[in-house]
């Protein structure tokens, strides 16, 4: 009973001052009517009087509208934002596309000056497979011997030598890498013509061993292949010299090289449908004797 003797002086108030606001609205309505410029001072002072009121009373009402307007707004934006980011992926992927088109343009490009300048037909192939023993350096291609693939090919990319065919079924092939242990390649430095061969050290760097007397060899040369082995075309790139050894008293000395190939990154390879001279005395050899070629 106390508190709502209490809460009825407030209640009371603010009856009275909106009924003060609604004669002030009715008062000033009138002398609208009437064409009154100017309203009397009691009139005025209503007005003046009510004014802050019906600020006080509209304010809920204005801040409801607001926010509603607000409310309406962050669906509009919620529905461009989407629309936005649709837009931004399909630009993306169409940038994508676009990047890999023009790295497949340039790669295109060089294997047909490649297939200009070695006049040998190439078969493009894809890497499937990667051989995960750390004694052999190998990748498995995609094309077989339905397609032309053959024992003893050798394979390229656009950048360079990558290895050579050592077996193929009918729709794959197996490729041993120039890294591998095995490979040994007959090289020249296209700066000096100094002859080598070149090796693989089954890591990702190659080793070129040649005669130190009179040769002439240094870091940032490119060795080339020379063609003399029989096995690979003359002219392709196999890496750069990065480190020359000191020989000391031996004839023989050896130099570091960096592949021109990056062979992490390697995804697409070309197949030379020919193999070289070497290479076809010996699987027509073995194609005599009964044998199916050199074991893998």
């Amino acid at each position: 009973m106390t508190e709502f003797r209490s809460r009825l002086p407030l209640s009371a108030l603010a009856a009275g001052l909106a009924g003060l606001a609604v004669v002030a609205m009715v008062v000033d309505r009138r002398a609208g009517l009437s064409g009154d410029r100017e309203l009397s001072s009691v009139t005025g002072t209503l007005l003046d009087f009510a004014a802050p009121i019906e600020k006080v009373l509209a304010a809920p009402i204005e801040f409801v509208r607001d926010g509603w307007d607000d409310y309406v707004a962050l669906f509009s934006v919620r529905d461009e934002n989407e629309m936005l980011r649709e837009r931004m992926s399909k630009i993306e992927e169409e940038n994508l596309q676009l990047r890999e088109a023009l790295v497949a343009s340039g790669r295109l490009e060089r294997i047909v000056e490649m297939r200009e300048q070695f006049d040998v037909p190439m078969l493009p192939a894809e890497l499937v497979g990667v051989d995960a023993s750390p004694w052999f350096r190998s990748v498995l291609v995609d094309r077989g011997r339905d397609r032309g693939v053959r024992s003893g090919m050798p394979v390229v990319s656009e950048h360079g030598l990558v290895g050579l065919v050592t077996a193929a079924s009918r729709e794959a092939a197996k490729t041993m890498l120039v890294l591998d242990r095995r490979s040994a390649v007959d090289g020249v430095v296209q700066r000096s013509r100094s002859r080598g061969v070149v090796r693989g050290q089954g890591s990702d760097f190659l080793e070129f061993e040649f005669v130190a007397r009179g040769a002439q060899v240094a870091p940032g040369d490119l060795v080339l292949t020379s063609g003399l082995d029989g096995v690979f075309p003359k002219g392709i790139r196999i890496g750069e010299i990065i480190e020359v050894s000191d020989p000391g008293d031996r004839l023989l000395q050896t130099a570091r090289m960096r592949p021109s190939v990056d062979f992490g990154r390697l995804e697409q390879i070309f197949v030379m449908l020919r193999r070289g001279a070497t290479m076809e005395f010996l699987y027509s050899v073995d194609g005599a004797s009964g044998r199916s070629g050199p074991s893998s």
